[in-house]
């Protein structure tokens, strides 16, 4: 891991608490209140704010920048646009999460302007990250009908191409900057089950982002965190409902001995 990653999860974690970043976080109406309290669990602090009136002003103050573009709409695109130039003449790194952008022709149009903005890591499932690759996947609305391994190309040639890192989540996750590539395992069949939980992992790559110098670093770091802590809430869940809950209980017990332990990354 060594050769490939500069420090471990455990030491990424460790560094994104000792920060507490400030995440803009301009995601759809169903996540707000999961992802704000994802990143209140692991010790980063959120801010929804998406209106292009303070978008762009409130990006250069915060230090990381998430986009969902799971619920769409010229003004929230205006506001997106603005909060991205924000953060670009601020130097602070910015994540896009294109949700079902192979849905419809306006989603692929905004996807594509988005991703002129040279976004600086791209998360997403398996259907959504070939779409934008164009390998054509095309999903079931937000959800993937696409196994990640599927997209692990199409992930690497969009890194390369762009200069951002890619990370498609699924069941074993993969990313890569396009000369580097990871799978992270872990997690729970439960987790598709709660809603936005994949948007909230999304905000948890902003939080990492914005602490950790590498972005392949950060987001490896991120996925492996939400993944102990999905394995660690599914021990005693027993249904969706009590896993809700229980993860954020999970992410915010979760210690660096902890994720050091349970952490499964392969380095490939």
């Amino acid at each position: 891991m060594e050769a490939i990653v500069k420090i471990s999860p455990a030491q990424a974690l460790a560094e994104m608490r000792a920060t507490i970043p400030l995440v803009q976080c301009i995601t759809n109406y169903v996540a707000m209140n999961v992802a704000a309290n994802t990143l209140l669990a692991i010790g980063a602090s959120p801010a929804m704010v998406h209106t292009a009136d303070e978008a762009e002003e409130f990006a250069v103050v915060a230090d990381a920048l998430t986009i969902n573009i799971g619920t769409l709409s010229p003004t929230w695109v205006a506001g997106m646009t603005a909060a991205i130039t924000g953060a670009r003449q601020a130097g602070r790194p910015w994540i896009f999460d294109p949700v079902a952008l192979h849905a419809t022709a306006y989603r692929r149009d905004v996807a594509a302007r988005l991703m002129d903005f040279s976004p600086t890591i791209v998360r997403g499932n398996a259907s959504e990250i070939l779409a934008l690759s164009g390998g054509g996947g095309a999903g079931r609305g937000a959800d993937a009908t696409d196994p990640v391994a599927a997209a692990e190309a199409g992930a690497r040639k969009l890194a390369a191409g762009r200069g951002c890192v890619v990370a498609v989540t699924g069941a074993v996750d993969f990313v890569t900057d396009g000369r580097r590539a990871a799978k992270i395992s872990g997690g729970s069949e439960l987790m598709p089950q709660v809603t936005a939980l994949g948007c909230s992992l999304t905000c948890l790559v902003g939080a990492f982002a914005a602490a950790v110098t590498d972005p392949f670093d950060a987001t490896v770091g991120a996925l492996a965190t939400f993944a102990a802590a999905g394995e660690a809430a599914a021990q005693k869940a027993v249904g969706p409902g009590s896993f809700g809950w229980r993860f954020l209980d999970a992410l915010a017990a979760l210690d660096g001995a902890a994720l050091e332990s349970t952490a499964r990354v392969t380095l490939t």
